[in-house]
């Protein structure tokens, strides 16, 4: 692999790799990128791996290579304190908001002595806390060079320290988002470097389309509500009536809000017509003039003090854009996207393009050379001395020799692709049970018998399982029947949404010290990738069922739609793949170093049962396979002696 990415760089042009676990793709991507002399771009999927990149991989190559490294870290505007709405944010806090206050203290007795203002530095700060957005600043609530704070502005500090670093770590987030703005610092990043390396590389398209299309939530005019009420009271106070311009936005949103009341929490509405399906149409259009017209007073109403602060000249600047974008939703869907509504506590808006495809090709490969034709487009990239290197990397980008469940959609079916596997022996580390007589997953008793196959297994092990479901429904009723089951066990039941990510992958690892009893955690959505428990507290995995994108999606049915009209099957050549690529993803948390051992079980007998599961089994690890009940309490007990004779000899 780092043979294969030291020509890439050479020679410029786009090279795709899947490294499978335990190859240790970061170093292969890395040292041969350190040694180019080139300037670097890396960028991750996560802020986790970001943090890990920067804080322990770099520095631990700069000492073994000897080089006089300068480098980067530079995040998104949403990690980074404002200094200037700092000043602000007590005013936004009730008294009954203690936590909140509670956190607001925390940041305030930090900012004084932190250089970098980067919030994850902050001791017991949630990630979740609603204090973040009121210390932090977004692209439509930043006022630039007027800020009275710009000069120790820690977003601009982070992007001249990226400006002047010879390797820069960034996220795909902020990628796209200069991608789509231009307003990230990556403009003028970006042209100057000359090879980049995008790791984790399998969420770049679904990141990617987040970023190209279009959204509007009801959160954002209710945040523009709560900024304007502020900043009037604070610096205007008098010359018009804040309160009441505030409450007026308010109202014309909760009122618009009711258009979709009779929608399930969770539900994503197609949006073909004028108006999402199944909402009241009369309701939903007076909805959109109501919040129009309350846009148009507070916008009137800032225009008349614009003059006394620039915090009013952006928020006059916000109140356009959200007009703007919400008669953008009143047109017809642009050709080649798909819109529909998410509704939830909030109502979010959302018109997506497909794919990331054309804006790779267009945007990025245009100065690439070798298999790839510049794109006529103002926004390609000027042309280089030596065509720029692009190194796409990850664990699971397919289950074709092409890697086209990846390359096709993210535009890269003309790149190098190089497929390297792991080292790891799986056949005697992991075993792989599927069931036999299993419920099916439309039985509503498939997921108690999940729960009770789970809590057997855990039960066996002292904990050390992981439970991965495919639907927050299923997330519930599992956790609690596991809760119920396992009380008394001294296995204690971690269950998604109780606490942080990061806390609950912490008391995850910590639950098997020697001696003690494990846990087990019941999760879904972002725990079927980027959780790391090497060792004996991961010693199961149980998955739920195949994990098949949900048919009612508006953009999955858009894709499959797609491929249909091109005369492929949506089935076998969008939904299989995405099944195989997350399935693997998830089985990949249970064997993640040479000494790990472990099972696999997965409650869904469609991957013995139906033609496509060779395909599906064809994408795991090649485990051995246990046939029966009794091979598996075998397995079982293997294990669970293996885990006491390691505790006699740690005791």
């Amino acid at each position: 692999m780092a043979r294969a990415v030291a020509g890439r760089i050479e020679r410029g042009g786009a090279l795709v790799v899947e490294a499978a676990t335990g190859v240790g793709k970061t170093f292969a991507y890395l040292v041969p990128a350190l040694l180019s002399g080139e300037r670097v771009l890396v960028s991750t999927a996560t802020k986790t791996l970001q943090d890990q990149l920067f804080g322990r991989d770099l520095p631990h190559l700069r000492d073994a290579l000897g080089l006089p490294l300068r480098a980067a870290l530079l995040k998104g505007r949403g990690s980074y304190l404002c200094l200037h709405r700092l000043e602000g944010a007590r005013h936004q806090l009730g008294p009954g908001e203690r936590a909140a206050q509670q956190a607001l203290a925390r940041i305030e007795r930090w900012a004084p002595a932190t250089r970098t203002g980067d919030l994850a530095e902050v001791p017991a700060l949630d990630e979740r806390s609603p204090v973040i957005p009121l210390v932090t600043s977004t692209r439509e609530n930043c006022l630039g060079g007027d800020c009275p704070q710009f000069r120790a502005c820690h977003v601009n500090h982070a992007r001249r320290e990226a400006m002047a670093a010879d390797l820069v770590v960034i996220n795909h987030h902020l990628f796209f988002a200069d991608l789509a703005l231009k307003e990230t610092g990556m403009a003028e990043l970006l042209p100057s470097v000359r090879v980049a390396v995008l790791d984790e590389a399998h969420q770049l398209n679904e990141i990617g389309v987040q970023f190209l299309g279009r959204q509007l939530g009801t959160g954002q005019l209710f945040d523009f509500g709560r900024d304007l009420l502020a900043t009037g009271l604070q610096l205007a106070r008098g010359l018009a009536d804040w309160p009441a311009l505030a409450s007026l936005l308010e109202a014309a949103v909760r009122q618009w809000r009711l258009a979709a009341a009779a929608q399930r929490q969770g539900a994503r509405l197609r949006w073909p017509g004028t108006c999402p399906d199944g909402v009241d149409a009369p309701l939903w259009q007076a909805g959109v003039a109501q919040v129009n017209d309350a846009l148009v007073a507070c916008a009137e109403a800032l225009d008349t003090v614009s003059e006394l602060a620039p915090d009013f000249g952006r928020l006059a600047a916000r109140a356009l854009e959200l007009q703007a974008r919400l008669a953008h939703f009143a047109e017809p869907v642009a050709p080649g996207s798909v819109r529909w509504l998410d509704v939830g506590f909030q109502l979010r808006l959302v018109e997506s393009p497909l794919d990331i495809a054309d804006a790779v090709r267009t945007r990025l490969l245009g100065d690439v050379g070798e298999g790839t034709e510049a794109a006529d487009d103002a926004e390609a990239p000027a042309p280089m001395e030596r065509p720029r290197a692009w190194v796409f990397v990850s664990a699971t980008l397919g289950d074709d020799a092409r890697l086209s469940w990846f390359t096709e959609p993210c535009g890269l079916a003309d790149a190098e692709v190089l497929r390297v596997g792991s080292p790891f022996d799986f056949a005697r580390q992991a075993a792989l049970y599927v069931p036999p007589g299993f419920p099916r997953p439309a039985d509503p008793g498939h997921s108690p018998a999940v729960a009770r196959l789970a809590a057997q297994t855990a039960e066996r092990l002292g904990g050390r399982t992981l439970v991965l479901t495919t639907t927050l429904r299923a997330l519930r009723v599992i956790g609690d029947a596991l809760a119920e089951r396992l009380a008394g066990h001294g296995i204690t039941v971690l269950v998604q949404g109780s606490a942080p990510k990061r806390v609950l992958i912490e008391r995850f690892r910590e639950g098997a010290t020697a001696g003690g009893r494990g846990a087990v955690l019941v999760a879904s959505s972002s725990f079927w990738e980027g959780v790391d428990v090497p060792g004996d507290a991961l010693q199961a995995v149980v998955i739920d069922k195949l994990p098949f994108p949900p048919p009612g999606d508006p953009l999955v049915e858009a894709r499959c739609q797609r491929l249909e009209a091109e005369g492929r099957s949506g089935f076998a050549d969008y939904s299989v793949p995405e099944a195989a690529v997350a399935l693997k993803q998830g089985a990949g948390r249970l064997i993640r170093r040479e000494t790990d051992t472990g099972l696999l079980v997965v409650c869904d007998t469609r991957l013995t049962g139906m033609s496509y599961g060779r395909r599906l089994l064809a994408a795991l690890p090649p485990m051995r396979r246990l046939p029966d009940a009794a091979a598996f309490e075998a397995a079982l007990t293997r294990l669970a002696g293996d885990i006491a004779s390691e505790t006699e000899v740690y005791e």
